[in-house]
């Protein structure tokens, strides 16, 4: 998905800013910009290239964690000089540079470049510092959902082995030990036209949702898989489903398991 942002990025950079080259760089292992998105006239020498801290345009950005503009890349005593033969071969003279940070980390960088020297324009300026704000905030969006997704699958599965320990259990008391710790995971009520569904049924269904089989059913919560299969008749036709994964889905909007 990184990707798919940067693409998008450099895209319209380039087409906003009038720069005859729009390129992003990556942050990857060793904190190093992987430089690998690109729009505009390029003849390809900086494709992969990776830049170390510090040194050329990107490693002085993330350096001091700002837009970094250079009237001439080849002549300016801003930057160190590691890079100029790559920058040479793709011809590029004024440049510009800004960071992509998501948080407090800068997680890449994002240039405009000119194929000859001269002053950045404010209209540069203002629609990199636009874009790699935007890239932040779009990267920042799907961290976050990737957090809210693995948190809702262990909720799952903690939901899941938990209605499973209770099904075995012969302890009374740890029953209602694990069925309070059950409820305070699941969703707090089925939406108002959900099927009634048994506690064993959901106990099935629990497991039908992460993915496992009649057999692995059976095997989870002691049952024979003829009982198992006679559960999951019982669940498609109350839930209206013609296949397991409709039946995982249809509880799941109904609001019977998380």
């Amino acid at each position: 998905m990184i990707d798919t942002h940067f693409d998008a990025a450099v895209d319209r950079l380039r087409a906003g800013s009038g720069v005859t080259l729009a390129f992003g760089g990556v942050m990857t292992a060793g904190r190093r910009l992987t430089l690998r998105h690109f729009a505009g006239q390029s003849v390809g020498a900086l494709d992969g290239v990776e830049l170390e801290a510090g040194h050329g345009l990107g490693g002085k950005v993330l350096q001091v964690n700002r837009t970094v503009a250079l009237d001439d890349y080849m002549r300016t005593p801003k930057i160190s000089h590691r890079y100029d033969a790559i920058i040479s071969a793709e011809g590029l003279r004024a440049m510009i540079a800004a960071p992509v940070v998501v948080g407090r980390t800068a997680v890449g960088v994002l240039y405009g470049a000119m194929h000859t020297a001269g002053h950045i324009g404010d209209r540069v300026l203002d629609v990199l510092t636009l874009e790699a704000g935007v890239l932040g905030q779009d990267l920042a969006v799907d961290e976050a959902r990737r957090a809210a997704d693995r948190l809702r699958e262990d909720v799952r599965q903690t939901y899941t082995r938990l209605r499973a320990v209770a099904a075995r259990s012969d302890a009374p008391e740890l029953t209602s030990v694990l069925d309070s710790m059950r409820a305070f995971l699941e969703p707090a009520a089925p939406i108002p036209s959900a099927p009634h569904v048994t506690a064993r049924e959901r106990d099935v269904l629990s497991l039908v949702a992460l993915g496992r089989s009649n057999i692995a059913i059976a095997e989870e919560l002691g049952l024979t898989v003829s009982t198992v299969k006679s559960y999951m008749k019982s669940i498609m036709a109350k839930l209206d489903a013609s296949t397991r994964h409709e039946a995982a889905h249809a509880a799941r909007r109904a609001g019977l398991v998380p």
